[in-house]
C-alpha cells in the first residue's frame, strides 16, 4: 500500500519531506507538538452547536443546517472526511430541503484545528456546490489557515494509517 495515500497531488518536494519523516519515525512527533489539543466535541450535539457557531460566525444569510453528526460509514479511505447533504421531501403539497452535514467519527479523536478544518469545508458548500476557486476563498475567510490545515490533517490521517499498520 502506497504510505501517501492522503497526498496525491502534493508537489514531490514535499512528498519527499514527508517519507523522510515517516522514515525517522518523527511525523507523529512533528504533528503533536504542532498540534498538542484535543478537543471535547465528542457528541453529535456538541458537533451541531460547534457548527452552528461557526456558521452564525460566517455564514449567516446561507440555508440552515438541520443536522450535524458524527458519521462511522464514511470511510476516510475513500477521499471522503465529511459530507453535506441536502436530504429533500414531500411535506403536505410541498418540498422540503433540509442540509446535513456528517464528519467522519475519526475526528472525534483530532486535534480541534482538524475538526474545524472539517466543519468549515463541510459549511462552505452550502454556498458554493463545487470545489472551485470561490469555495477555497469561502474556506479561507473562515479559516485563513485552511489550506496548511488541509495539508496537516492529510499527514494526520497518514500517521493514523501507519499507525493501525504498525
Amino acid at each position: 500500500m502506497n504510505k501517501l495515500t492522503y497526498l496525491q497531488g502534493y508537489p514531490e518536494s514535499l512528498l519527499t519531506q514527508v517519507t523522510a519523516l515517516i522514515e525517522q519515525n518523527r511525523l507523529g512527533e512533528v504533528l503533536k507538538k504542532r498540534y498538542p489539543e484535543s478537543h471535547d466535541i465528542t457528541t453529535d450535539k456538541a458537533l451541531y452547536h460547534y457548527t452552528q457557531e461557526l456558521k452564525n460566525q460566517y455564514l449567516r444569510n446561507a440555508a440552515p443546517v438541520n443536522k450535524v453528526m458524527y458519521d462511522s460509514k464514511i470511510h476516510v479511505l475513500n477521499n471522503a472526511l465529511g459530507l453535506h447533504t441536502a436530504v429533500s421531501r414531500v411535506q403536505g403539497g410541498k418540498l422540503k430541503a433540509k442540509a446535513e452535514i456528517r464528519v467522519a467519527t475519526v475526528f472525534r479523536d483530532a486535534p480541534e484545528a482538524f475538526l474545524r478544518m472539517i466543519v468549515v469545508h463541510e459549511l462552505a458548500h452550502l454556498k458554493e456546490k463545487e470545489h472551485n476557486k470561490a469555495f477555497y476563498q469561502l474556506c479561507c475567510y473562515m479559516e485563513p489557515q485552511y489550506h496548511q490545515l488541509e495539508f496537516d490533517t492529510r499527514l494526520w490521517l497518514t500517521q493514523l494509517t501507519l499507525d493501525r499498520n504498525g
